[in-house]
């Protein structure tokens, strides 16, 4: 195209560069543009913001990104709400969410426009950086003045707002969303149940549960599992396991997460066999259990006392190349703490860092403990020492 006598039209240039960019070919698109430049190739709006999206999903060009918005107002161009959203989600992902909000108090000076989605990029930069609290406010400037707020920024902040444990206030926030008629999503009553569960408020957990299905909102199995895993915790299990089969009758599958709550259930009440029938049930449905199964499975098994087997299933991950935690090791080597076996979790800590795993002040901790409540004082203190020197006291 570029050698063409007669240049093709820019609408061509375009679609190849924005096919570039939807394959994540950023740099090849921003040297394609050089060329087109070189030729004399005049862009419009569509390829400056093409080339703006490419700086943006480069690490560290973002002074390149504001200088092709530089560009587009000099050639005498209207940048439009794709500029600034770009722009802005760009410092939000970077961090830079109040070089974002200024971006957007000097963009609105100066008279344009900007869409429900520069304000759902700028609420969820707030929340992510724990400013809930502006976020919900930004909310109330703009709603009904600026944009027309939607259930996509209602969910960020209910979501938000649970995670901080402030679930009277995403509650109040979920009631102010209804009544505007913003018709909540699966989502919404994600978070809302997160929340209620995280708080121990199961029975309201539920209620909300029967309200979500009332509004013909199809359970996902993020619900099931976040109302098994609040229900185990409170040691209500048969609730757990009614929960379950309704998902299996729904049609709904479980996965690794639902399960996974169960057998911690299970081992928290001693039920360790039935534990370990549960993992490989699973296993025979095809779902792989992963590390944090075992770590759970491995930590039931060495609080009843059965090392051995505990032993048998961490060696079995390190055999299958499993990415052993930090978190195993430590149930491992309290394990053997537990049974007195000081020297074979002391050999275990020294074949963990032979390992690359990097032992952290729990590791040590539970060690150093065992050792100077059997008066294995001067052991103790030489690991104790070795602690302080890696900065872990």
């Amino acid at each position: 195209m570029l050698q063409m006598p007669h240049t093709s039209s820019i609408f061509q240039f375009n679609k190849i560069l924005g096919s570039l960019v939807k394959i994540k070919h950023y740099t090849t698109a921003i040297s394609l543009y050089r060329q087109m430049e070189f030729k004399g190739i005049t862009p419009d709006l569509i390829t400056l913001n093409i080339l703006i999206n490419c700086y943006c999903n480069i690490d560290g060009q973002i002074t390149f990104s504001f200088s092709v918005l530089g560009k587009i107002l000099k050639t005498g161009y209207q940048p439009n709400t794709v500029t600034f959203n770009t722009l802005m989600k760009d410092l939000c992902l970077n961090g830079d969410v109040k070089q974002a909000l200024h971006f957007h108090d000097h963009v609105v000076a100066k008279g344009f426009q900007l869409d429900h989605v520069s304000y759902g990029t700028l609420i969820n930069g707030l929340c992510k950086m724990g400013e809930t609290r502006a976020a919900l406010q930004m909310l109330r400037k703009i709603e009904g003045k600026l944009v027309n707020t939607d259930v996509v920024m209602h969910n960020i902040i209910i979501d938000s707002l649970c995670k901080d444990k402030f679930v009277t206030d995403a509650y109040e926030l979920y009631s102010e969303m209804t009544a505007k008629k913003i018709s909540p999503t699966v989502v919404t009553f994600n978070s809302l149940l997160y929340g209620l569960c995280k708080i121990k408020m199961m029975d309201e957990a539920m209620n909300l549960f029967k309200e979500m299905q009332s509004k013909k909102i199809i359970p996902s199995t993020v619900t099931y599992s976040t109302l098994i895993d609040g229900l185990c915790k409170l040691g209500r299990i048969s609730h757990a396991w009614e929960l379950l089969d309704e998902m299996h009758d729904r049609g709904q599958p479980a996965n690794v997460i639902t399960y996974t709550c169960l057998v911690q259930a299970l081992c928290k009440i001693h039920h360790v066999d039935k534990a370990i029938s549960l993992v490989k049930k699973i296993k025979d449905q095809g779902i792989q259990p992963d590390v944090y199964t075992y770590n759970v499975l491995i930590d039931g098994l060495c609080k009843e006392g059965r090392l051995m087997d505990a032993q048998a299933i961490f060696q079995d991950l390190l055999i299958k190349g499993y990415k052993v935690t930090v978190w195993t090791y430590n149930i491992m080597i309290n394990g053997l703490c537990l049974e007195g076996l000081f020297d074979e979790a002391m050999a275990l800590l020294s074949k963990m860092k032979d390992n690359g795993c990097i032992p952290d002040a729990v590791t040590y901790g539970t060690i150093i403990r065992a050792l100077f409540e059997n008066d294995k004082n001067d052991k103790a203190k030489k690991l104790l020492r070795e602690m302080i020197a890696r900065g872990l006291l």
